[in-house]
């Protein structure tokens, strides 16, 4: 069995909680005594961090919230001045300003060390070379990856992304063993080399490793059997760190957390409250290692839960399993919750269509509406009208079997809808709330 650092993934759980309590003690004094907005926080809560003597008491800490980032828009947040950081990234949020992080050496360092134990845990070795499509610059992805896969002494292929054709011309030509993208991007670049008639035989890569946005395990079977790989599911997001957070090992039974860096709760988003030990909630996360800008109990608004039990890898830390959703993009249709990867699930279940789905939701005459578009696979692709009408009423049937909601579906053709480089953009709502 492989590990990149076995002492701190393979810790005893009562040692790692001591770990824990003492670097958590440590970063809520540093954040107490040098940002004002955690200082205010505290104060209003009446808790000073001599409250805190461990891990235990975690729940006593105010919650951040992504306003609190805004808020304080650029570097109110951080720990350090900026004269003393080496590095600035900022998220790719799409309603008001950018969430802007930053990193010291050290951060960056631990950042790297992070990345590195995910990809050893997938099975990337020194001897790999490693293609990474993920977009370089401010956007986390690119960087994070290309740091940790040089700290484990691979070769590193900056592609970035965009320019698929150069993108398939590189795998082709170099080789590489191993692929780092958003895992709708990875299946764009299978369709283009599909298209050259090259089969997964043809293609070198074994493993990929894909995060940054939502994807199913019916996902990852067409990853796998489109490029010919293992595929593994990488987390992280900028606030906390970027990827590396959690990432899957070869049993690929949940994400193993860096708990020697991170301290993770499952909370109701409602009540707030923690819930039960394995039950589902949103993830709350407290950096209890970085320096540059440490985050206390920030709300993730992703929806998961934690495995605890020990994995068949040796590792002893928990386990997050793919998230299910967000609490924040959850769609509410006629007053159900519905979650996009409901609907790519539901896709992948009936099969017959490609991975590319659109979700357009409207209000006409105060009545919500939702239509799925997604692409019929070129396999199935035909004039017969019959089949098509087939194929759309078995899609709405097992939507409404799976959301309890009735939805309209629209085959379209091959090739129809907008590919995308980044993150996949699968809801376009255009109600007036």
């Amino acid at each position: 069995m492989n590990y990149w650092n076995k002492q701190m993934e393979c810790m005893e759980t009562a040692e790692r909680r001591k770990l824990q309590s003492e670097r958590l003690r440590d970063v809520v004094r540093r954040v107490y005594d040098n940002v004002p907005a955690y200082r205010r926080k505290m104060d209003e809560k009446g808790i000073s961090p001599d409250d805190i003597s461990g891990i235990d008491d975690i729940t006593k800490l105010p919650f951040t919230l992504k306003t609190d980032l805004r808020d304080n828009y650029p570097f109110g947040m951080f720990a350090k001045p900026v004269s003393e950081l080496a590095r600035i990234h900022a998220s790719s949020g799409t309603t008001g300003k950018q969430t802007v992080v930053g990193y010291t050496s050290g951060d960056l360092d631990i950042w790297a060390e992070c990345v590195a134990r995910g990809l050893v845990s997938c099975g990337v070795t020194s001897e790999s070379m490693i293609h990474v499509a993920y977009g370089y610059g401010l956007f986390t992805g690119g960087l994070g990856l290309h740091d940790g896969a040089e700290k484990l002494g691979c070769a590193v292929v900056p592609a970035s992304s965009g320019n698929t054709a150069r993108q398939v011309t590189l795998i082709e030509d170099f080789q590489p063993d191993a692929i780092c993208c958003t895992p709708s991007y990875a299946l764009f670049l299978a369709e283009e080399l599909r298209k050259k008639g090259r089969t997964p035989d043809d293609i070198s890569l074994k493993v990929g490793i894909f995060g940054a946005e939502p994807w199913s395990e019916a996902m990852r079977v067409d990853l796998e059997k489109n490029l010919g790989i293992k595929a593994c599911d990488i987390y992280g997001l900028s606030e906390i760190m970027g990827p590396g957070v959690a990432c899957e090992c070869e049993y690929r039974n949940g994400m193993h957390i860096q708990e020697d860096h991170f301290i993770v709760e499952v909370i109701d988003p409602v009540t707030e409250k923690p819930v039960a030990p394995g039950e589902s909630g949103e993830l709350v996360f407290t950096t209890i290692t970085k320096e540059g800008f440490p985050l206390i109990r920030y709300r993730t608004r992703d929806i998961s839960r934690i495995i605890y039990e020990k994995c068949e890898c040796g590792r002893t830390t928990a386990r997050l399993v793919k998230p299910s959703g967000r609490s924040d993009d959850m769609l509410i249709i006629r007053g159900v919750n519905v979650f996009p990867s409901q609907v790519e699930t539901a896709l992948m279940d009936v099969g017959g269509t490609s991975p590319y789905y659109l979700i357009y939701v409207d209000r006409i005459d105060n009545h919500d509406v939702m239509e799925v578009q997604v692409e019929m696979n070129e396999s199935f692709f035909s004039d017969k009208i019959s089949d098509i009408n087939t194929l759309e009423s078995a899609i709405k049937a097992r939507l409404a079997s799976l959301l309890g909601l009735s939805v309209k579906v629209k085959l379209v053709e091959p090739g129809t809808l907008p590919r995308f480089e980044g993150k996949a953009k699968h809801v376009v709502d255009s109600r007036k709330i």
